[in-house]
Formats: C-alpha cells, sequence, structure tokens
C-alpha cells in the first residue's frame, strides 16, 4: 500500500506538470492565431487601399484623356468660329475690291462707292463686338439686325453668330433656338453644318444626353467626312458611345 502511495505522488505531479504545460501551450497558439488574424486583416486593408488607390488614378488618368479630346474639339470649333469671321471678312473686302475694281475701270468717269446701309453697318457691329468677346452686345446688335433686316443676305450669317453669342455666354437653350432657326430656315446656308453641330452640343451643355446623342450621329452618318462630323464623333467617344 506504502508502495502504491509512492508512486502515485509523482505520477500525479507529473500529470498536474503536462496539465500546465498544455495549457500554456494553447494559450500560446491561440495568442499567434489571434496575431495571424490581426495581421491577415491589416495586409486585407492594404491590399483594399492599394486596389482604391489604383482605381482612383486609373479615373484620373481616364479624365484628363478625355479633357485632352474635349480641349481639342473646342480648339477645332474655336478655329472653325475664326474661319467663319475671316470669311466674312473677306467677302466684305472682295466686295470693296470688286467694286473699286470697277471704278478703275473708267478712271475718266470715276463712281463714287456706295454708301454702306444701315443695316450693313449694324451687322459689321455686331460681328465686331463678337470677334472682341463683347459676346452680350453682339447677341444684341445680330438680334437688332434680324429685326431691321428680316430680308437680308446676311441673315444665317446672323442667325449663326447669335447663337454662337448666346453660346459662349453659357445660355444654350437661347442658343439651340437661333440654330435651329439656321436649320429650319436656311438649309442651304453655309452655315447649316456648323449650326447643326452647336445645336447638338447645346443640347449636351443642357444634360439631354439621348438627344445630343441621336444628333451627333445624324451628322455622323449622314455627312461622312466633314469638319463637323469628325467633331461629332469626337464627341461621341468621349460619352463612351
Amino acid at each position: 500500500m506504502r508502495l502504491i502511495r509512492t508512486f502515485a505522488v509523482p505520477a500525479t505531479a507529473a500529470l498536474l506538470t503536462l496539465g500546465c504545460a498544455s495549457d500554456e501551450t494553447l494559450k500560446k497558439v491561440e495568442q499567434e492565431v489571434g496575431d495571424l488574424k490581426v495581421e491577415v486583416f491589416r495586409l486585407r486593408q492594404q491590399a483594399e487601399e492599394a486596389a482604391k488607390k489604383a482605381e482612383s488614378e486609373q479615373k484620373a488618368a481616364a479624365e484628363a484623356r478625355a479633357q485632352d479630346r474635349r480641349f481639342q474639339a473646342d480648339l477645332q470649333q474655336d478655329m472653325r468660329q475664326v474661319q467663319d469671321t475671316v470669311r466674312v471678312m473677306n467677302n466684305r473686302l472682295g466686295s470693296v475690291g470688286r467694286a473699286n475694281a470697277g471704278s478703275a475701270a473708267v478712271p475718266a468717269a470715276p463712281t463714287p462707292a456706295a454708301p454702306v446701309s444701315e443695316d450693313e453697318k449694324a451687322f459689321q457691329a455686331a460681328t465686331l463686338d463678337y470677334n472682341k468677346g463683347s459676346y452680350g452686345l453682339a447677341a444684341e446688335g445680330f438680334q437688332l439686325f434680324l429685326k431691321n433686316a428680316p430680308n437680308s443676305p446676311r441673315r444665317p450669317e446672323a442667325l449663326y453668330f447669335l447663337g454662337l453669342s448666346h453660346y459662349n455666354q453659357r445660355a444654350y437653350d437661347k442658343g439651340q433656338a437661333a440654330f435651329e432657326q439656321v436649320l429650319r430656315e436656311h438649309p442651304g446656308s453655309a452655315q447649316f453644318l456648323p449650326a447643326k453641330l452647336k445645336r447638338a452640343q447645346c443640347l449636351l451643355k443642357q444634360g439631354l444626353k439621348p438627344a445630343a446623342t441621336k444628333a451627333f450621329k445624324e451628322l455622323v452618318d449622314g455627312f461622312q467626312g466633314t469638319p463637323e462630323a469628325r467633331t461629332a464623333q469626337q464627341e461621341l467617344a468621349d460619352l463612351g458611345l
């Protein structure tokens, strides 16, 4: 009996020691697992932040490319506006040159230059205001000209530049109305296609995307090869179409 007690005490102590060791090992493992969970969570957060940053950079790059395309399209449109203005001035200079040539053909009896009409003066004054960037004054001048000279051959030009004056003041609804009047009343004029393009851009500026998209596609499909069709194609590309 005494022998059994002698062996029982060390065995019990060993079991207790083993149990304590197992508890410590378990706690250590649990702590390591907890540390791993924290590390995994931290790494996951870093991965999500990196993904968000990459997405933001991609969006910024895409917006920069879109702005560059928009700048190019606006630059082309501004160049066309300048060309329109130059063409108007050249026409006037040509008229003056032809009048002077006719006078030079008969030096013995020179004829005085025809006086400039009040309507023509009004048109020239409005054009000058537009070229100076005084779009509000230009709009008033073109409106006055259209009212006083309803049958003038310059009516399509006046309507078109009236629309541009409103457009440059961001009065896109008024610009749209002027451009639509060109399309309605002067479909055979040189201002028809430019007015058609600017009308579509007015629609887009007003947030009327479906109508603007339709108008751009009409230019692309119906007037291929023209500067207006190329600009319309770029507008559609900017819209992701």
